[in-house]
């Protein structure tokens, strides 16, 4: 796959403060790029570099193969976590300014506008003013500004702040067509759920350094703990589990009987196959429940957090 961005060892400073230590990261045409981080990390002063608010002290970024020039800010769409929208103004004129200094003409911000505002439907808003929207409603109206002038790349920043869940659900759906259309996305949030359903990959920045990076499935296969979410049938539940606690790391927490079902998690050791303990439970009970349990990225984030402090 080809890199839309690359940044290469990017730092910066504000004062004695180091927000950026030695990043690098790559993100990959057409997927959507989760940048994660705790409060604090770096990650907006990463998105303002992006952008073009603020310079690096040291490092540069490359930007669909060239060095990040000031007017590839026509290419990239950004949506702040602080909106930042003009509350006096009215929404039609205000979204068709705002589209020219990206670089369309009026006849162009028009027609996508028009396209935008008939399919969230709210045509109706055109000669209101921010003031009168709800946040809800106004966070609607930033969404589709920033896309309007169709960016290569997508910079969402908390993009669901704001939103009811069926207004989530619409902007969430919106953005995997972006990302099916070939628009290139980084995604900043704190909801891990939405990391787990948008991102392809994700980028983990603590304490100013980029401490993970990587394709979403294969930093989950490298957390995993070869944990196992175990249901047996058997009417020798106290005998059984017992049996598996003396040979086993059982999770006593998870243990529940009922129905003569027992259900609880196995940790395996080393030198014991996922196959061998199917086996050696097949011969105590019927299995209706075997998985291995896989880490969440809130799982991953925190353990990986906690291993950086």
């Amino acid at each position: 796959m080809n890199s839309i961005l690359s940044v290469n060892n990017v730092d910066k400073s504000f004062g004695n403060f180091k927000a950026l230590n030695n990043v690098s990261l790559k993100v990959e045409k057409g997927t959507i790029f989760g940048l994660l981080g705790p409060n604090g990390a770096g990650k907006t002063t990463l998105i303002r570099i992006i952008n073009q608010i603020t310079l690096p002290d040291t490092g540069e970024i490359y930007f669909d193969g060239k060095k990040l020039h000031p007017n590839d800010v026509s290419q990239l769409g950004y949506l702040p976590e602080e909106r930042g929208l003009y509350k006096s103004m009215k929404i039609g004129e205000q979204a068709l300014y705002l589209a020219q200094l990206k670089g369309l003409s009026k006849q162009e911000a028009l027609k996508h506008l028009k396209f935008w505002m008939e399919k969230f439907e709210i045509e109706s808003w055109w000669n209101k003013k921010v003031e009168e929207l709800s946040k809800g409603m106004a966070q609607k109206l930033q969404f589709i500004v920033t896309i309007l002038h169709q960016p290569k790349l997508l910079i969402l920043d908390e993009p669901f702040s704001g939103f009811d869940p069926i207004n989530a659900n619409i902007i969430k759906d919106e953005i995997l067509n972006l990302r099916d259309q070939g628009t290139t996305i980084i995604f900043s949030t704190h909801r891990m759920e939405s990391v787990e359903e948008l991102c392809d990959y994700i980028a983990l920045i603590n304490k100013s350094n980029l401490i993970l990076e990587g394709n979403i499935n294969e930093i989950k296969k490298k957390y995993k703990s070869n944990l196992f979410e175990v249901g047996l049938q058997t009417d020798h539940n106290e005998a059984i589990f017992k049996q598996l606690s003396a040979q086993f790391d059982v999770n006593y927490s998870q243990f529940k009987s009922l129905n003569n079902d027992l259900k609880m998690t196995i940790k395996l050791p080393e030198n014991i196959s996922q196959n061998e303990l199917i086996t050696l439970l097949t011969q105590k009970a019927t299995v209706n429940h075997f998985v291995e349990v896989v880490p969440t990225v809130n799982e991953i984030f925190i353990k990986a957090v906690q291993e950086n402090e």
